[in-house]
C-alpha cells in the first residue's frame, strides 16, 4: 500500500501508539506514587499496564488470537478511559460496546479475555480503586466518595469494600491516619 492511504494508516498508527505511550506513562507514574500509601492501588494499575503493553505487543506481532478474540489497543484505551471519566454514573454494557464498536456478546467475551475479567467486576474495581484514592486524598465522608464514584449508597461501598479489601472502609482509612 503506497501513497495517501498509507500515509494515512502511518499517522493514524503513530497517534495511537502516542496516547497508548502517553497513558501507559501515565498509569505508571500513579503506580510509583500510589506504592507508598496503597499496594493494592499500585498492583491494580500495574496489571492494567501489563495488559495494555501485551495486547500491543501481540497487535503489532500480528498474534491472530489477539486480533480475533481481545479488544485491539486502540478499543482498550478508549474502554479505559470511557470507564474513568464516567466512573460517578451508571456504566451500561451498551455504552462499552459503542465505544468499542462491537456487538455485547462479543464485546463481553473480547473484555473479559483482555482484561481477565468481565467489564462489570473491571468497572467495581475501578469504582474501589477511586474509592481508596479519594479516601486517601480528601476529608470527604464515605457517603460522598460512595457517590462520587458510582456507588449507590455508603452501604452499597462498605459491602464491596470489605468483599475486596477484607476490611471497612473507614478502618481501611484510619489505618493511613487520613480523616
Amino acid at each position: 500500500m503506497d501513497g495517501p492511504e498509507a500515509t494515512s494508516n502511518s499517522a493514524s498508527t503513530s497517534l495511537a501508539f502516542g496516547y497508548l505511550a502517553s497513558s501507559l506513562a501515565q498509569l505508571v507514574e500513579v503506580a510509583r506514587r500510589e506504592l507508598e500509601h496503597d499496594r493494592e492501588a499500585a498492583r491494580a494499575s500495574l496489571a492494567t499496564v501489563s495488559t495494555l503493553l501485551r495486547s500491543e505487543i501481540e497487535r503489532l506481532s500480528g498474534s491472530r488470537s489477539s486480533r480475533s478474540l481481545g479488544l485491539a489497543g486502540w478499543q482498550i484505551a478508549r474502554v479505559r478511559a470511557f470507564i474513568d471519566k464516567n466512573l460517578s454514573r451508571t456504566i451500561h454494557t451498551q455504552d462499552l460496546c459503542a465505544v468499542a464498536r462491537r456487538s455485547p456478546a462479543h464485546f463481553s467475551r473480547s473484555f473479559k479475555l483482555t482484561f481477565g475479567e468481565p467489564p462489570h467486576a473491571y468497572v467495581v474495581r475501578r469504582r474501589l480503586e477511586k474509592a481508596c484514592h479519594l479516601m486517601l486524598t480528601t476529608s470527604a465522608s464515605l457517603s460522598e466518595i460512595a457517590l462520587s464514584v458510582g456507588f449507590s449508597d455508603q452501604a452499597h461501598l462498605c459491602r464491596l469494600f470489605k468483599q475486596a479489601f477484607g476490611q471497612s472502609p473507614a478502618s481501611w482509612r484510619r489505618e493511613r491516619d487520613i480523616q
